[in-house]
């Protein structure tokens, strides 16, 4: 086990740097650890890096400098991801980006089932997280169908499926009305994992996070 895992972080990144091109710097020497069951958040301006910090974190990009360790172990290539992505779950900003089987049982089901787990164990799996977040006998729902607030549960459910350690949330309360802001944050309040949140409503993070940077000139900022 690595230096980091025996100190409980589950994620550290070291001077990650990153830009998309040389005349579009983004991150600049970034050092962030996150620890078990800690839940961060993560604020900033449009185009600051946001995003483009989870993204590197699973691997969908890289960085042109520093070093990522997850679970103590140091992640390089796409083989490192591919394991940490059944620890690390990324909920995306647009839940039709995470929504894409015909039915709100099939797309929970989807990832248990690229874990390994039997059809009856997926669907087991599914039928206990919706049952958990409030969306009990959902499962033959036609997606595309939901309302804009149940997509975010949905998405939210195929995130908590695959039962991962550490949860990366991508502005989860996103075009959501009041009930649904509010079912959203009691769910990520008695979960568990490990979180960061991005996000742009300061009251929400006020709430769920322990503690909150802003992301502001490719650094972190308290």
């Amino acid at each position: 086990m690595g230096e980091h895992a025996v100190n409980g972080a589950c994620v550290v990144l070291n001077g990650v740097t990153f830009g998309y091109g040389p005349n579009r710097p983004v991150l600049r020497s970034l050092d962030l650890t996150l620890r078990a069951g800690e839940r961060v958040g993560l604020i900033g301006a449009n185009g600051s890096g946001k995003t483009t910090l989870l993204h590197l974190l699973v691997g969908l990009r890289k960085p042109s400098a520093g070093r990522i360790t997850c679970f103590g172990t140091p992640r390089t290539t796409e083989s490192d991801f591919r394991d940490l992505r059944k620890r690390a779950g990324l909920l995306f900003q647009d839940s039709d980006d995470q929504l894409f089987c015909p039915t709100v049982g099939e797309d929970v089901m989807f990832g248990p089932l690229n874990l390994g787990k039997t059809h009856a164990e997926a669907r087991a799996i599914a039928s206990e997280t919706l049952h958990r977040i409030g969306l009990a006998n959902y499962e033959s729902r036609v997606t595309y169908r939901l309302s804009g607030g149940e997509k975010r549960l949905v998405a939210l459910a195929t995130v908590l499926a695959m039962q991962p350690d550490v949860l990366l949330l991508d502005e989860p309360l996103t075009g959501l009305d009041e009930e649904h802001e509010t079912r959203i944050t009691e769910i990520l309040l008695n979960l568990p994992q490990a979180m960061l949140i991005v996000s742009h409503n300061r009251e929400f993070l006020a709430r769920v996070a322990q503690r909150t940077y802003v992301l502001r000139n490719g650094s972190l900022e308290e």
